[in-house]
C-alpha cells in the first residue's frame, strides 16, 4: 500500500508539472491583426486573449491533443487544433455579423457562446469599450439592452434591470474578478467609485433578473460581472487619458479628469504581478430644485414649504399646539391661543448648493500577485488588494455628501482549470461623509432652537394679531421676528457653524456619520467535468460575516459592532443531447441551499433548455426561483431621518433603538407626562397606517383609522419564468427575451405613527394623541401580503449594413402589477419607466484605423418613489457619439467624444441633480 500511494503521488508530480505551450498569432482577412480575440480551450474556462499586435502565448496543464476556439465580436468563430507542445499556429478570423459568438462563464459558471445560453446574458468586450460613446466603460453599460442606469451623481451610476431600483439597490449584485463590491455599511454597490480602471478591464458580462441559484441572496435582479486583465496575458505599461468638461445650467462648464495607468510584469513562466492607479475629478450634477417636496404648487413664500434641494424646512409644527404650550406657561395671555389658526409652519431652509462643492472624485489604486507554481494555467495562487476613496452624492433616505469614503478589499485565491477557492475581506470607512439634510437642520438649531423659534414665531404672531395685522401680515412678522439672527451662507457665523455641524455625528445636533464596518467572504466552486463525459457537473458554496460598525450613526450598533452570517451551498448539472444534424439540446439544472443566522433556509432551484438549430438559431427557456435575505439597513438601521424614523425589524433591533418625546399641553392636560421614552418597537406593536392619520386630520372621524402594526420583516422570494430566442439571418442577428416575474413576501417599506400614548384602536387615548400631535413618524421594514408581479420583454437586432457599418437597435417593455391604490402606504420602488428604445450607428474602420460610433436612447416617463421623496420622471433623448484613430505604430487609441451632445438636461430620480453633457478627448496607449 505504501508503494501504491508513492507511486501515486509521484504521477501527481509529474501530472501536475507537465506544460503545454503555444504560440499563435490572430489576424483578418487582410492581414491585419484582431487585438483582444479570445483563445479559449474547447469545453474549459483555461484561455488567453491576444495583444495589441494579434499575438498570444497559451501556457496550460492540458496534454494535447485539444482543440483551441478563437473568436472576436465581428468575425466567425474559428478553431485551431493543438497536436504537440511549443506549437505555433495562425489564425485567420473571417468577418462576419457574429457577436453573438463571443464566450461567456456567468450564465452557467462554465465556457459558453452567449448564442447558446441558457439565460439572456449582455456582455461588453475589448472591442464594445473601446467603441462606446460614453464617457467611460461603466457608463457604456447604459447602452445595453434591458439595462437601466439611475445616475446618483457624476461618479455614482446604480445599474439595474427589470424594474424595482433605487440607489441603494440591494437587488443588484456586483462583482469584480470574484469580489463582491458592495459596500458593508450600506449593503449595495456605489458604481464604479472603487471598481476597475479602463486598462485593466477584460470584459463585462450582465445577467438580468434572478440568479440566486448560483450566485446566493443577493443576486436577485441581476448580477454585474466585471473581469480584470491577467498579467501573464497582458504585459507591459498601459495608459488612458481623458480630459474634457462637464457643461451643466446649474454648475456651469467644469474641468472633468480621468487618468488610468496599469503596469504588468510577467517575471517568470511561474510568476507575474500588476499594479493599477486610477483618477477621476470634476465637478458634480448640482441639484437646485426649489419645488416642494409634496405640493409642487407652493413656494418659498408658503407656510409650511419645504423644498426638494432645500434642507432645514423639513423642521415643522403646529403653531396652535405651541401658543398652547406657551399660554400654558403663562408667557401669552389666558385664551391667545385662540388667535392662531392651527396651521403647520416649517423653518427657513439653506439651499444644497450651500452646503456642499459638488466635488466629485475617485482615487484608486490595485494590485495582484499570482504565482502558477506548476508553470502552467492549471493552478494558480494569487493575492490582490485594491482600495478606493472618493467623494461623491448620494441619495437615500436624505442626500449624503460622500466625502473621502474609502473602501479597500483584499482577496487570496487557489483556482486551476476545475475548481477555484477564495476568500477576501470587505472593508470600508465614511471619511468626512455628512447628510446634508441635518447639515441643514443642525445650523438653524445652532442659532436658534426649534422651541425658541417657534415661540417667537406663535408670539409675535398673537402680539401682530392683536395690533390689527391681517392673517398673512401676522405670519409674515411671525416669519421676520424668528428669522432674526439667522446666519446666512457665505459669513464667518455660518461657516463656523457648518464646520462644527458636519463633525458632530450626533443627529440631534450635526450631521456626520461615521462607519468602519466589513465583512469576511469566503467561496469555492468545483467543476466535474474532466472526470465524467456524461454531463457537466459543478457543486460550489459561500459563507459571509458581517461586522456593522457605524458607532451608532446609521445602525442600532451605540454598544459596539453587530455581528452576524449567512451561507450557501449549491450544485448545477447540465447535459448537452445531440437530438440530430441539425439540433442540440442542452438541459441545465441547478438548486441552492441559503441560511441566514436569522431567517429559516430557502432553496433556490433554476431549470433551463436551450435548443439550438442549424447553428443559427437558439430557442431558451427557464423556470427559476430567487430570494433574498433583508439587508443590513432591513434589519438594523436605526436612524432619525427627520421627516421620520427608520426602524429595522430585526426582533433584538426593536428596543435597542429608543427616544425621549415631548408631550404637547393638551396631552399634560391628559395627565401624560412632559416626556415620554419610546422605543422602536411602538412602530411594529402600536402604530396606526400613515395615510388613514392623513384621513382622519381631514374629517375628524376615529373610524378612519386604521391599525398598521406591520410583521416584522423575512426573506423575499421570486419566481421568474423567461423564454428567448437568438437567431442569425445573413447580416441580421435577433436576440429577444420575455419574461414573468411573480413575488412573494415582497419587502419594502411601509409607513406608520404611533401615538405617543394611548393602544391603537382603542377609539380614545390613541385618538387625543393624533388631536393633540403627540404622534411620531416612523418607517418599517416588513413584507407585502399582496400580490406583486412584473413582467416584460426585451428585442435587440444588430445588422451590418453598406458593407462594414454597424446598426444596432433594442427595445425593452417593462411592467409592474401592483394595485397601489388599495396599498397607499406600501412602496414597491418600481421605478422603471415603461418603454425604452436605444440605437446605434458605427462603423470601427470607416477608413485605415479610423472609426466611430453614435447612440442614442430614449426612456419613457416614469414615477419615481423613494424615501428622500416621490415624483415623476419625465421622458429623455440623448444623443451620445465618439469618433476614434488608431495609430497602430505607438499602439496609441486617440478618441473624440461626447455625452448627450444635444445638451437637453434631463435626470433619472426625483430629487438629483440635472445631467447636462460631457466633452472630451482621450488618448489611451496599449490598452489591447
Amino acid at each position: 500500500m505504501r508503494r501504491i500511494f508513492i507511486f501515486a503521488l509521484l504521477m501527481f508530480g509529474i501530472g501536475a508539472y507537465s506544460q503545454t505551450t503555444v504560440n499563435g498569432n490572430v489576424a483578418d482577412e487582410n492581414g491585419q491583426p484582431v487585438p483582444g480575440a479570445n483563445v479559449v480551450i474547447v469545453g474549459k474556462t483555461i484561455g488567453t486573449t491576444a495583444d495589441f499586435d494579434g499575438n498570444f502565448v497559451l501556457e496550460t496543464s492540458e496534454v494535447p491533443p485539444f482543440q483551441l476556439k478563437i473568436t472576436s465580436i465581428g468575425y466567425s468563430e474559428a478553431t485551431a487544433d493543438v497536436t504537440a507542445n511549443n506549437q505555433t499556429i495562425s489564425v485567420i478570423l473571417i468577418e462576419k455579423q457574429t457577436f453573438l459568438d463571443e464566450v461567456v462563464i456567468s450564465a452557467s459558471r462554465t465556457p459558453e457562446r452567449i448564442f447558446e445560453s441558457p439565460v439572456t446574458v449582455e456582455r461588453l468586450g475589448l472591442e464594445a469599450i473601446k467603441n462606446t460613446t460614453a464617457a467611460d466603460f461603466y457608463g457604456g453599460l447604459e447602452n445595453l439592452k434591458g439595462v437601466d442606469i439611475n445616475t446618483n451623481s457624476l461618479t455614482f451610476k446604480s445599474v439595474n434591470t427589470r424594474g424595482f431600483a433605487t440607489f441603494a439597490n440591494t437587488r443588484f449584485m456586483q462583482l469584480v474578478d470574484g469580489m463582491d463590491n458592495s459596500t458593508p455599511a450600506l449593503n449595495f454597490p456605489i458604481g464604479n467609485l472603487v471598481g476597475l480602471i479602463e486598462p485593466d478591464v477584460l470584459s463585462i458580462e450582465l445577467l438580468p433578473g434572478a440568479s440566486s441559484a448560483l450566485y446566493g441572496a443577493n443576486a436577485f435582479n441581476g448580477i454585474l460581472f466585471m473581469r480584470s486583465k491577467s498579467p501573464f496575458d497582458y504585459q507591459g505599461i498601459s495608459v488612458s487619458m481623458k480630459q474634457g468638461i462637464t457643461s451643466q445650467v446649474a454648475a456651469g462648464d467644469n474641468s472633468y479628469t480621468d487618468f488610468g495607468i496599469r503596469a504588468a510584469y510577467k517575471f517568470s513562466d511561474k510568476f507575474a504581478g500588476k499594479v493599477n492607479f486610477g483618477y477621476l475629478k470634476g465637478t458634480d450634477w448640482a441639484a437646485t430644485s426649489e419645488v416642494d417636496k409634496f405640493d409642487p404648487t407652493l413656494t418659498r413664500a408658503d407656510l409650511n414649504y419645504d423644498g426638494i434641494n432645500v434642507y432645514g424646512d423639513e423642521v415643522s409644527t403646529n403653531i396652535k399646539s405651541v401658543a398652547v404650550t406657551l399660554e400654558g406657561l403663562g408667557v401669552l395671555p389666558e385664551g391667545a391661543n385662540a388667535l392662531v389658526p392651527a396651521v403647520e409652519v416649517s423653518r427657513t431652509g439653506y439651499n444644497e448648493k450651500d452646503l456642499t462643492n459638488y466635488n466629485a472624485e475617485s482615487i484608486k489604486a490595485d494590485w495582484g500577485l499570482y504565482y502558477r507554481p506548476t508553470i502552467g494555467k492549471s493552478l494558480e495562487i494569487s493575492y490582490v488588494g485594491k482600495v478606493g476613496t472618493g467623494s461623491t452624492i448620494y441619495q437615500g433616505t436624505n442626500r449624503y455628501n460622500i466625502n473621502g469614503f474609502f473602501q479597500q478589499q483584499h482577496k487570496l485565491e487557489v483556482r486551476n482549470d476545475n475548481f477555484f477557492l477564495r476568500g477576501y475581506l470587505v472593508a470600508d470607512k465614511a471619511g468626512d461623509s455628512y447628510d446634508m439634510v441635518f447639515t441643514g437642520i443642525n445650523i438653524n438649531r445652532r442659532w436658534k432652537d426649534d422651541n425658541t423659534w417657534f415661540g417667537e414665531y406663535a408670539g409675535t404672531y398673537v402680539q401682530a394679531t392683536l395690533g390689527g395685522a391681517t392673517d398673512a401680515q401676522a405670519h409674515a412678522a411671525a416669519r421676520a421676528q424668528a428669522e432674526s439672527g439667522r446666519f446666512l451662507p457665505g459669513t464667518p457665523e455660518f461657516q463656523n457653524a457648518f464646520n462644527s455641524v458636519i463633525k458632530d455625528p450626533d443627529l440631534a445636533s450635526g450631521s456626520q456619520f461615521k462607519d468602519a464596518s466589513k465583512y469576511y467572504h469566503a467561496d469555492g466552486n468545483y467543476n466535474f467535468s474532466h472526470l465524467t463525459d456524461w454531463a457537466n457537473i459543478q457543486v460550489g458554496g459561500s459563507f459571509r460575516q458581517y461586522s456593522l460598525n457605524s458607532f451608532g450613526t446609521i445602525y442600532t450598533d451605540f454598544d459596539g459592532p453587530i455581528d452576524y452570517s449567512e451561507y450557501g451551498i449549491y450544485t448545477q448539472i447540465q447535459k448537452d443531447l445531440e437530438l440530430n444534424q441539425s439540433m442540440n439540446l442542452k438541459l441545465t439544472g441547478s438548486i441552492r441551499y441559503d441560511k441566514s443566522e436569522f431567517f429559516d433556509g430557502f432553496f433556490s432551484p433554476r431549470i433551463s433548455a436551450g435548443l439550438t438549430i442549424n447553428s443559427e438559431h437558439n430557442i431558451r427557456a427557464s423556470v427559476q426561483t430567487g430570494f433574498r435575505n433583508p439587508t443590513t439597513q432591513d434589519l438594523f438601521i436605526g436612524l432619525d431621518a427627520g421627516r421620520a424614523i427608520l426602524i429595522g425589524s430585526a426582533s433584538e433591533n426593536l428596543d435597542r433603538y429608543s427616544r425621549d418625546f415631548d408631550v404637547s399641553g393638551g396631552g399634560q392636560d391628559l395627565g401624560q407626562p412632559a416626556t415620554i421614552t419610546q422605543t422602536g418597537s411602538v412602530a411594529y406593536n402600536n402604530s396606526y397606517s400613515a395615510s388613514s392619520v392623513m384621513a382622519f386630520s381631514q374629517t375628524g372621524n376615529p373610524a378612519d383609522l386604521i391599525i398598521a402594526n406591520p410583521g416584522l420583516v423575512k426573506p423575499e422570494q421570486v419566481t421568474s419564468f423567461e423564454v428567448g430566442y437568438r437567431g442569425k439571418f445573413r447580416n441580421l442577428v435577433i436576440d429577444f427575451s420575455t419574461y414573468y416575474n411573480k413575488y412573494k413576501d415582497f419587502i419594502s417599506q411601509e409607513v406608520v405613527i404611533a401615538p405617543y400614548y394611548g393602544t391603537v384602536g382603542d377609539g380614545s387615548l390613541s385618538v387625543a394623541a393624533i388631536a393633540n400631535g403627540d404622534i411620531q413618524t416612523w418607517s418599517t421594514y416588513t413584507n407585502s401580503d399582496v400580490d406583486i408581479s412584473s413582467y416584460g420583454a426585451s428585442l435587440g437586432l444588430s445588422l451590418k449594413i453598406f458593407g462594414n457599418f454597424d446598426l444596432g437597435g433594442s427595445y425593452t417593455f417593462t411592467k409592474q402589477d401592483f394595485d397601489q391604490e388599495a396599498n397607499p402606504d406600501f412602496m414597491s420602488n418600481f421605478n422603471t419607466p415603461e418603454h425604452k428604445f436605444k440605437a446605434s450607428f458605427g462603423n470601427t474602420e470607416l477608413f485605415d484605423n479610423f472609426g466611430f460610433n453614435i447612440a442614442y436612447r430614449f426612456s419613457d416617463d416614469y414615477f419615481w418613489e423613494a424615501t428622500f421623496g416621490n415624483g415623476v420622471v419625465p421622458e429623455y433623448h440623448t444623443l451620445d457619439a465618439q469618433f476614434n484613430y488608431r495609430v497602430p505604430s505607438i499602439k496609441s487609441t486617440f478618441k473624440i467624444g461626447g455625452s448627450n451632445i444635444l445638451g437637453t438636461e434631463y435626470f433619472t430620480a426625483f430629487g438629483t441633480g440635472f445631467i447636462g453633457s460631457i466633452y472630451y478627448v482621450s488618448w489611451s496607449i496599449n490598452t489591447l
